[in-house]
């Protein structure tokens, strides 16, 4: 009887699989083009994004002077924060969320409410109306040095103590950006004035692109007052812009701290009165030098702006975005 001839051919081994190093390479060749345009965005974003925050998040675990190294400390900045800091918590915060609820709600509205207002006149005199709203968030330090400075002005001077003298309901000219018991209201209403920002931009955009069908199937369905209109058609139409401007009135409010200083001169402001978070991350990064501590309040706020802006997307967003 024969012997089977045994098989001599080697076992075939099964193809692998491209390291991933390989793959990725091979994905950037393909979609070379697209990763090209997205390029000058990234780098701007990681150089001064990404980096700068979690450059923050370290050293707030440390106490840094800006000339000797840092050293880690651990906790100890963020126990200080929450147990130690009475003038964050006496001052800062309750200033900040008095000026935020205020001034954001309010400019939000205001937003919205002329941008609809603009968007009903004739299209050859939306453009300079539009210009007339927006170009006080564009000169708004200008306008500080120029026209707020001179109007609360603390001698005979100034606008507003010459108005009330010549009206006998003032003996002697007050000073405004000085007194605690003002600063913050004119904080309020020179920030409202100048809260037409990039979000009044995004409104008039939204409801310039709501669909006009939309409207005439609301006369047809009941709708019979612009109040209507706007509740049940366009607020629901322009649900992102509407989050955006939102979002973007948020993070103006939380990150507004130079007005303070360019109204009263000084840093921190008479009394604390106009103290603000940013107002407090100034005083202990670039007065004091203690940047450990300035940059806990940096990622305090950052939290807190993340928190809002959730928020925010409850309210304004939709499934899926």
């Amino acid at each position: 009887m024969a012997r089977p001839e045994l098989s001599t051919a080697l076992p075939v081994a099964p193809p692998q699989r491209a390291s991933l190093g390989m793959r990725f390479v091979q994905e950037l060749r393909r979609s070379a083009l697209s990763y090209a345009f997205i390029a000058p965005f990234f780098i701007v974003f990681l150089l001064f994004i990404a980096i700068p925050t979690l450059a923050a998040a370290i050293l707030s675990f440390t106490t840094f002077n800006a000339v000797e190294q840092p050293r880690f400390i651990g906790w100890t900045n963020y126990i200080n924060l929450l147990t130690q800091d009475l003038v964050f918590w006496k001052h800062a915060i309750p200033n900040t969320f008095k000026f935020a609820i205020i001034v954001g709600p309010v400019g939000y509205f205001m937003s919205f409410a002329l941008a609809w207002f603009i968007c009903k006149l004739p299209q050859r005199l939306r453009t300079y109306y539009t210009l007339a709203m927006y170009a006080p968030s564009l000169t708004a330090g200008v306008a500080m040095a120029v026209v707020w400075l001179i109007v609360f002005s603390g001698d005979r001077l100034g606008y507003l103590n010459g108005l009330l003298i010549r009206l006998n309901l003032i003996d002697s000219p007050q000073l405004w950006t000085q007194d605690p018991r003002y600063l913050l209201t004119i904080m309020m209403i020179v920030s409202i004035w100048s809260s037409m920002g990039i979000g009044f931009l995004a409104m008039i955009a939204g409801i310039q692109n709501v669909d006009t069908q939309l409207y005439e199937a609301g006369k047809i369905d009941g709708i019979k007052s612009a109040l209507q209109e706007i509740w049940y058609i366009t607020i629901p139409a322009m649900k992102p812009q509407m989050l955006f401007g939102a979002i973007m009135a948020v993070v103006g409010t939380l990150k507004a701290g130079a007005i303070s200083m360019e109204l009263s001169g000084v840093n921190p402001t008479p009394g604390y009165s106009g103290h603000l978070i940013i107002n407090h991350i100034d005083d202990f990064g670039f007065i004091r030098f203690e940047m450990g501590y300035a940059a806990t309040l940096s990622v305090f706020l950052l939290v807190l702006v993340y928190a809002t802006s959730k928020i925010c997307m409850k309210l304004f967003g939709s499934r899926g975005e």
